[in-house]
């Protein structure tokens, strides 16, 4: 029995600390970014290039695709019920608060942790792999500072605009549906998106957005940066930094929706 209780206690401290430790590591990289404010050269601009076109450009077809598809979804089943009680003219009062308020920014977060924090979690665990990092001690440069710092600095940048073209793109997919099920006339959607969406749930979704870039990131790079050297340990590391990502996203999503609903937003 107590050997039973004792292999308990040693998963729930290992699951805590796997959870726990992520934190301390956003801590550390805050410090670093505040030594690196105003005197201390930043990595180059390749660098910066290279991950801003990975975590922007290169993510914007499936963020699109995805939220559109969202949009439809959301649109018809909407459509569906609101119809029963005459009311399909407010399948877009619908829309537009959930997708600027909700939707848009988490489920960009949730393909952007599968996509980039997977990306981040695998290269720096090839670069340990390949003792990258420990050349990079020895040459007096912080990992830090030269790796970590600049992909949570471009998620930080660039989740606010993968946030406006998610919105976009699912208020798009909505009018498709309304326009084809229930005959709605574009302009009186637009209308009626103006009238129930307010500046306040897009500034909700939009410091969603950046908040979760950030944890995406560090998620990412606390994974790469802690994984085996091996092989095997670049594919954990991924599959770790994904499902913290996902996680992590959502429980920070609930803790939004509590505060939100405190302040009367």
């Amino acid at each position: 029995m107590n050997a039973w209780l004792h292999e308990i206690g040693v998963k729930v401290e290992a699951r805590w600390r796997g959870w726990a430790e992520p934190m301390g590591f956003g801590g550390a990289m805050l410090i670093t970014l505040a030594s690196m404010a105003g005197h201390r050269p930043l990595p180059s601009m390749a660098q910066w290039s290279r991950l801003a076109a990975q975590a922007s450009v290169q993510a914007l077809p499936i963020v699109w695709v995805v939220n559109a598809l969202v949009g439809a979804i959301m649109a018809f089943v909407g459509a569906v019920q609101l119809q029963k009680f005459g009311a399909g003219l407010y399948v877009a009062d619908l829309v537009g608060i959930s997708v600027c308020r909700e939707m848009a920014a988490l489920i960009t977060a949730v393909v952007m942790s599968g996509r980039t924090a997977a990306a981040f979690a695998a290269e720096l665990a090839t670069m340990r792999a390949q003792e990258e990092i420990d050349a990079l001690h020895v040459l007096g440069l912080e990992p830090m500072r030269e790796l970590v710092v600049p992909r949570v600095l471009v998620l930080l940048g660039m989740m606010p605009l993968l946030f406006f073209h998610a919105c976009a793109a699912a208020l798009l997919g909505g009018l498709l549906v309304a326009s084809l099920m229930l005959d709605l006339n574009a302009t009186i959607y637009l209308q009626r998106l103006m009238v129930a969406t307010s500046p306040v749930h897009l500034w909700l979704g939009l410091g969603k957005a950046t908040v979760f870039g950030a944890w995406i990131a560090l998620a990412g790079c606390y994974a790469g940066l802690h994984a085996a050297r091996s092989a095997a340990g670049v594919g954990e590391a991924a599959t770790r930094a994904v499902v913290r990502g996902i996680v992590g996203v959502i429980a920070l999503d609930a803790v939004f929706a509590v505060i939100a609903n405190a302040m009367g937003w």
